[in-house]
């Protein structure tokens, strides 16, 4: 039987659609693009192949309605879509207040006019049944068992006397006795104590100090000329000071330079020595050989002879450096005890002051500056901040107070005075706390995969 095989090359058009030409039959069929209409005729036949077109049928043809529930639905979806819509739920919600009534009163009570005095006359049902009883009963028919809200009465009575409510408050406590009493915050003990002034008379400062005349931003001259001078004073002073410190240092360092160069020197002598020694006594012994009654010359030192001297010239040492770092700490410790008595006496000096001035002062003493003089031994660890020097250069004085530049900071001489009054006591701000180290490990164990 022959082989049906595939014809050669492309059963499509040919397509150019780029060219715009359209000169005769064999143009206009290459470069008119017809492959949307091609697709839609191939489309349609295969629509009537299976049936007839889509288009052309009507809506019965096509669709089908399903009436009857599919009961395999409701066990297919989750329990919790059986729980009733929020909305469902709000609407069924009744109120225990009944509903206003939408009977039409009487005339008469509706409206102003004059009647003859005499109350209209009810007949009273016995099977008579209320309004608010009616729609209970419809709640209860609907299915709707809700529990109503009692109203109650106010416990507390705003224009009762003070001892018929504490009376109400006791007998409430006495019912509910089984409950822990609620305790208030306590005061601490430093509250109601005098703070301790830093200055060394130990009167109290005033919490904003009045400026001398040399403050102003037009001073006098001769306020500002003694202010300068004493600034300067000051400032060639903390130099001096200074320098000294920075030139003990350096003598100091020197010392211990010459003092180490010293014992290396000294070392290197004994070495020397020690080698002459040996060699004198080997001349001395050759010289005398023959004689009897000479004294023989010490042997040379071992090895293990020298380590030995040298470990017991270092323990020798030892002992002496622990000496005397445990008289140090004596005398530290003693020192410490010593000047915790003075602070003492010095605390309750100050007090004794503080509660002898507590009269009013005159205006000379309230006018007090910070440069007062302090106390020998300040509160707490650290010391008194340094106060910023507010002081302009004769050139930058200005005569007019628009051309002021302000000097200092507020929040710092409000602290300042504030740790001066003995309010607060100064403290080191630790922007990072130590937080504790901790070690990540893993935990395996082992298990032999051959035995199993």
């Amino acid at each position: 039987m022959p082989v049906l095989k595939p014809l050669s090359g492309n059963p499509e058009a040919p397509k150019q659609y780029n060219q715009p030409s359209r000169k005769g039959k064999k143009a206009w069929r290459k470069n008119v693009d017809v492959t949307e209409v091609e697709q839609g005729l191939d489309e349609l036949n295969a629509q009537i192949i299976k049936g007839g077109v889509i288009a052309e049928k009507t809506s019965e043809e096509l669709f089908a309605i399903d009436v009857k529930p599919d009961t395999e639905i409701t066990k297919k979806l989750p329990k919790q879509l059986k729980k009733p819509l929020k909305a469902d739920e709000i609407l069924a919600q009744r109120s225990a207040v009944p509903a206003v009534s939408l009977k039409k009163r009487p005339a008469s009570e509706t409206s102003g006019k004059v009647t003859d005095g005499v109350l209209p006359s009810k007949r009273l049902r016995a099977t008579y049944v209320t309004q608010k009883e009616l729609s209970r009963l419809k709640r209860v028919a609907d299915g709707h068992h809700t529990t109503t809200v009692e109203v109650v009465d106010a416990t507390f009575d705003a224009w009762a006397d003070p001892e018929e409510e504490q009376k109400k408050q006791q007998q409430a406590a006495e019912t509910f006795n089984f409950l822990p009493k609620v305790e208030k915050p306590k005061a601490p003990k430093t509250l109601t104590q005098q703070p301790i002034s830093l200055a060394a008379t130990g009167k109290q400062l005033p919490a904003v100090p009045k400026p001398k005349g040399d403050k102003s931003y037009n001073p006098a001259f001769t306020d500002y000329s003694e202010r300068y001078q004493e600034e300067l004073r000051k400032a060639e002073e903390a130099e001096r000071k200074r320098l000294e410190e920075l030139e003990k240092e350096r003598l100091k360092a020197e010392a211990a330079a010459k003092s180490r160069a010293e014992a290396e020197a000294a070392e290197k002598r004994a070495e020397l020595s020690e080698w002459e020694d040996d060699s004198a006594w080997e001349g001395a012994e050759s010289d005398a050989e023959g004689l009897a009654n000479k004294k023989k010359r010490p042997e040379r030192k071992t090895q293990a002879q020298r380590n030995k001297i040298k470990r017991r010239k270092a323990e020798e040492q030892r002992l002496k450096h622990e000496a005397a770092i445990k008289k140090r700490e004596a005398e530290a410790a003693r020192v410490k005890q010593i000047a915790k008595e003075l602070a003492e006496k010095e605390r309750q000096l100050a007090l004794q002051k503080a509660e002898s001035n507590n009269v009013e002062e005159d205006d000379a003493s309230i006018e007090e500056d910070d440069d007062v003089e302090l106390r020998r031994r300040q509160l707490g660890k650290f010391k008194l901040p340094e106060k910023d020097l507010e002081l302009v250069l004769p050139d930058e004085l200005q005569d007019s107070l628009r051309l002021l530049k302000p000097e200092g900071n507020l929040l710092k001489d409000r602290y300042r005075n504030m740790l001066l009054r003995g309010k607060v006591e100064a403290r080191r701000h630790i922007p990072f706390k130590k937080q504790a180290k901790t070690k990540v490990t893993e935990k395996w164990t082992f298990k032999d995969f051959n035995l199993a």
